[in-house]
């Protein structure tokens, strides 16, 4: 077992506590990962106020520039690996998380049939409803189990960016609720003595009855895999970027890869989750048929299926270089590009959403002619200098031939922008 800090003991269970910040248990990699964020941040600043720097590169700003670029992009490799470490820890804890969620809402929907039975009776529909809730929780158990590794019944809503898909997460209820209702049906088909009764169950299932219902779950079904196809296409086409996370979140749903929050997907989680609430509620008054949902009702998911599938179209973009002038500091002498010198690299794109951390920006790449030059970090008291999203400096390396000379900009995520031609002089 790894060595813990002082602070930290193992219990009789071998669960780890206190200040423990070894990597096989999962309050270890939080713990590991809090410290290594805390400990960089605080080296960060203090590069930032002009601290800490070795006095062998003091003199020079070029060669502090440096230095300080190299050891924060070590340091940031570090935070990146504790971060890894973390999300993995999570993500293998996370399955015990929904196996309890399941059956809590199962628990759940036992306590309001008994609460709502008071004075009414218990009724076959009742039991049916509870049998259908066991199906389908132990289909969920089954999944998480087998998928325990990677979020347990949360598996197939985690794209492949490591991140909880919206489309996917929307489609995956609609089916889970669909798959309810059916079962519901099927219990109390099966538990129905009177010929009457079993026929009304079988009009109940009727494609009259139930066609909002199905023509939503085809459509958001149909979203999931057609977003599936869009975002591949565009990030192989390079006209989207897409950088993968360290873990899922469930915030994930309603932002975009940087975190902030995303219109497309707020307003389609929230219409979706409404219209699922309403077919829940009619579901249950009407326990004998499938969940009429009202076209207007209907439709309005749509339109709001379709908003979602046009915001993913029009996401992204690809990185492009506007211009590139040479770099100057107050009191320099104009002049031409020369090697030695910085050069201001203008244009959008260059920091892809969701690469805003150290350990991706330090991974921005400047392919100056044959020369590539990794983009040098220059922080600044809470964030970084350079690069930025529409701005980044590099030196001109001495290998860089004199004469007409490409420069291309390749971002995190692998996507290199158009070319612009400079001129450098000897």
């Amino acid at each position: 077992m790894a060595v813990q800090e002082a602070g930290g003991h193992t219990d009789a269970d071998g669960v780890h506590e206190g200040g423990c910040v070894c990597g096989d248990c999962p309050h270890g990699a939080r713990e590991g990962h809090r410290r290594a964020v805390a400990a960089f941040l605080r080296r960060r600043d203090e590069f930032a106020a002009g601290r800490g720097l070795p006095a062998a590169v003091a003199h020079s700003a070029s060669a502090s520039r440096q230095w300080v670029s190299e050891e924060l992009t070590q340091r940031a490799e570090a935070v990146a690996e504790q971060s890894r470490a973390e999300g993995a820890a999570r993500l293998a804890r996370l399955w015990l998380r929904t196996l309890y969620a399941v059956w809590g809402a199962v628990i759940a929907l036992l306590l309001a049939e008994a609460l709502t039975a008071i004075g009414a009776g218990w009724t076959g529909a009742r039991t049916a409803a509870l049998l259908a809730a066991l199906a389908v929780a132990a289909a969920l158990t089954t999944a998480c189990f087998f998928h325990r590794a990677r979020g347990g019944a949360l598996a197939p809503v985690i794209g492949e960016d490591n991140r909880l898909s919206t489309s996917r997460t929307v489609a995956a209820c609609w089916v889970l609720f669909v798959a309810y209702a059916v079962l519901l049906l099927a219990a109390r088909l099966a538990a129905a003595s009177d010929h009457a009764e079993r026929d009304a169950l079988l009009v109940g299932l009727d494609l009259a009855r139930g066609a909002g219902v199905v023509t939503v779950l085809a459509v958001v079904c149909g979203v999931a895999v057609l977003v599936r196809r869009v975002v591949g296409l565009r990030i192989l086409a390079q006209r989207l970027q897409k950088v993968p996370a360290h873990r899922p979140r469930a915030a994930d749903l309603l932002t975009d890869d940087s975190g902030r929050g995303a219109f497309t997907d707020i307003q389609y989680v929230a219409i979706s989750a409404v219209a699922l609430i309403f077919a829940a509620v009619r579901l249950a008054r009407r326990p004998d048929q499938l969940p009429d949902l009202p076209w207007g009702l209907g439709v309005i998911v749509l339109i709001s299926a379709a908003t979602y599938l046009a915001g993913k179209y029009a996401e992204g973009g690809r990185p492009v270089i506007l211009s590139v002038v040479r770099a100057r500091e107050p009191g320099d002498l104009d002049g031409p590009i020369r090697t030695g010198d910085d050069i201001e690299i203008r244009g959008s794109g260059f920091v892809p959403p969701g690469a805003q951390s150290a350990d991706r920006l330090s991974r921005m790449v400047v392919r100056i002619g044959a020369v590539d030059v990794h983009v040098p970090l220059v922080p600044v008291t809470g964030g970084f200098r350079n690069p930025t999203d529409n701005a980044l400096t590099v030196p001109v390396p001495a290998e860089v031939e004199p004469g007409a000379v490409e420069v291309q900009v390749v971002t995190a995520a692998g996507v290199t922008t158009n070319r612009c031609v400079v001129q450098v002089t000897e």
